[in-house]
């Protein structure tokens, strides 16, 4: 299985932070040359990889970690996105709910990486608490997951938890993925809870 992460904004960074710790290899990619952030992937460890967006959508799972207004140039790199899995990290606060055809943000991301599997998770914490161990106090920091596909969601969350974490899985995007949604001026009622799951 191959990953990547596509932006290396603080959230990206953050992601490739998480793969890093677990000796986990992953691609990274912005729409610029990986020239001009190759020095900063290495720099978060020796198997955070920068590569071109064509060569980075190759990849099986792909973290989408652009600003939400990015993601329509993204799903322009592959004429179809069949066989692959995409987790959705973007947060559209600030998008008029009409913008949206008052659809949850996902879904329309899901409409943009037509044939895809899509995933909603890792977006609800900030990037200073993403980058963090998520081992904490002898628990685990939980991630929210939320798609209408429940074998990619099974998919993400043997991942997440391959990454330290304890994932949580809330159901279709519709149902329980709203809880993780950002829409207007308002974010879901989860966004920003840092919890910790103990076993």
């Amino acid at each position: 299985m191959s990953y990547t992460i596509i932006g290396f904004g603080n959230i990206g960074r953050a992601l490739a932070m998480a793969f890093s710790r677990k000796g986990i290899e992953v691609s990274v990619a912005t729409t610029r040359d990986p020239e001009s952030f190759a020095a900063d992937a290495a720099a978060i460890g020796p198997k955070v990889i920068a590569k071109t967006l064509a060569e980075a959508v190759k990849a099986d799972i792909i973290f989408l970690a652009v600003r939400f207004e990015s993601h329509p140039d993204v799903a322009k790199a592959l004429p179809t996105w069949q066989g692959k899995t995409i987790v959705d990290v973007t947060n559209a606060y600030g998008v008029p709910p009409e913008k949206l055809g008052g659809q949850p943000s996902s879904l329309v991301v899901a409409q943009a990486f037509s044939g895809a599997k899509l995933v909603k998770g890792f977006n609800h914490l900030v990037a200073a608490v993403l980058d963090q161990d998520p081992a904490v106090h002898g628990g685990r920091r939980v991630v929210f997951l939320a798609s209408d596909d429940d074998d990619a969601a099974a998919e993400i969350g043997v991942l997440a938890e391959n990454l330290g974490f304890a994932p949580i899985k809330l159901g279709g995007l519709s149902e329980g993925g709203l809880l993780v949604h950002a829409r207007g001026n308002s974010w879901g009622q989860l966004i920003f809870k840092d919890l910790v799951k103990f076993d």
